[in-house]
């Protein structure tokens, strides 16, 4: 990895504060026994919502190509109306450009279009073109100090923008991993990398893992599954946090504190050496589906220099009774406790050392874009905020379902998980559509983008 200092319109950044809880879970002994007694409270859903309606999806004529070509309903607020805003293949993370234009990355392309809205509503639509191609897999997008950020699966830019042009790219950081690094020899499951820019300019690049669980991630040069920093000015890239197994969703919290949504590991075995079955002996070891479904959750971390989140070793856990069947799920301030499979001695990371994780998301949910809204944020019940896209489960049974997820944001801290928009699977599994990104637009409607059915969606609040 090699990284040059950017031109000089690109200033700096510093990151905010942890919020450091009291820990809990794990160690490096064995694993606790949880209680024998079984919890008599549900197995809670990984989100709640405001009151949601089902609503037709407003599909402008000549946006209707497949899946689009047959009426859609989406499940949304109350009094809230959602429409096809664009139509390209392959959208991923959108970033809004200081002109009022909306871009979107599309890495199997290998571009970013913009999308030009109507100079005022009514007076025809808008139109879509391709601002930069022949990129690496261009995913994530920022905007700071009249600069546009592309991060390409192997390295980042800052590219000057004006009249909806990207001129000009200055290398922030070359190098990163992909597949076609020497020593992966084409394999990296996890090559698209996001980038966020604080205030002050620092640049803070999320880097996956090679793999589920590739524990020589965290050796190699440049390590893997971390989110890097980039100083103000330029310099070179160092690793911010580790044990970030996929944090591709990245970004600036209004107060300046960088976090991060997090796809989480499969297939984790039982951690506890206790029945979990009810077969009359100890499952611990075992990949137990009905365990795996919810386990471990997706974090939603904040992040400060130095900070581990624990891949592969150490696991964050929703249940409030540790181990035992049919436990209430929570996740807000959840304790790590020790994968049996990659840590079974506690050796490779003492897990009881970690932060609890701020907040996460139900296992398997798969946490793409990530944004906050501006200003006041969204109108009543929900307020400021956090947009997260939730791609859905790829290996669950029952798959967990793609939504967009909203949480409240309010001194420093993280609200629960609610549901603002969903109705993309239907109950046997199948799905039409899958978010990715959600923004919120200069006119307070919020954007999202379907890399699934090559859409982005406008969600319209009531006036």
């Amino acid at each position: 990895m090699s990284t040059r200092r950017p031109s000089r319109h690109l200033s700096a950044l510093a990151a905010a504060g942890l919020l450091l809880a009291v820990s809990a879970g794990c160690s490096s002994s064995p694993a606790a026994t949880p209680s024998s007694a079984p919890s008599s409270a549900p197995t809670a859903a990984a989100s709640a919502s405001s009151p949601l309606q089902t609503v037709d999806l407003a599909v402008p004529a000549g946006l209707d190509a497949s899946p689009l070509d047959e009426p859609r309903t989406v499940q949304a607020p109350t009094g809230w109306s959602v429409s096809v805003f664009a139509r390209t293949d392959g959208a991923r993370l959108l970033a809004w450009a200081p002109d009022g234009s909306l871009l979107i990355s599309r890495p199997k392309a290998g571009e970013v279009d913009v999308v030009t809205p109507a100079p005022a509503a009514g007076t025809g639509a808008p139109t879509t073109a391709t601002l930069l191609s022949g990129l690496n897999q261009p995913h994530g997008l920022a905007f700071h100090d009249g600069r546009l950020y592309v991060a390409q699966s192997d390295r980042v830019d800052a590219y000057a923008y004006a009249d909806g042009r990207a001129t000009d790219p200055q290398p922030v950081v070359t190098g990163l991993p992909d597949a076609k690094s020497d020593d992966l020899r084409g394999a990296y499951a996890h090559a698209l990398k996001s980038v966020a820019v604080a205030e002050d300019g620092a640049v803070y690049v999320s880097v996956g893992s090679t793999g589920n669980i590739s524990e020589e991630d965290r050796d190699a040069d440049p390590q893997r599954a971390t989110i890097l920093r980039v100083p103000p000015g330029g310099g070179t890239a160092e690793v911010f946090a580790r044990g970030v197994r996929n944090g591709t969703g990245l970004a600036i919290a209004p107060d300046g504190a960088v976090w991060t949504a997090v796809n989480n590991r499969d297939n984790i075995e039982y951690p506890y050496d206790r029945d979990y079955d009810g077969d009359g002996r100890s499952d611990q070891g075992e990949v137990l589906p009905a365990y795996v479904g919810d386990h471990p959750l997706e974090p939603f971390a904040k992040l400060t220099r130095g900070r581990d989140l624990g891949w592969p070793y150490c696991n964050p856990d929703p249940d409030v009774d540790p181990g035992v069947p049919g436990t209430a799920l929570d996740y807000s301030d959840r304790p790590f406790v020790r994968d049996v499979e990659t840590n079974a001695d506690g050796s490779k990371l003492d897990c009881s050392t970690l932060p609890p994780v701020e907040q996460g998301m139900g296992a398997h949910s798969a946490p793409l874009g990530l944004s906050f809204t501006s200003g006041a944020g969204l109108p009543a019940p929900y307020g400021a905020g956090a947009l997260v896209g939730i791609h859905g489960s790829w290996n669950r049974t029952p798959p967990r379902a793609p939504e967009v997820s909203f949480f409240s944001y309010e001194d420093g801290r993280l609200g629960d998980q609610q549901t603002l928009l969903t109705g993309f699977q239907s109950p046997d599994g199948d799905r039409w559509g899958r978010p990715v990104s959600a923004v919120q637009g200069p006119d307070g409607a919020v954007y999202v983008s379907d890399d699934s059915a090559g859409a982005v969606y406008r969600m319209q609040p009531p006036a």
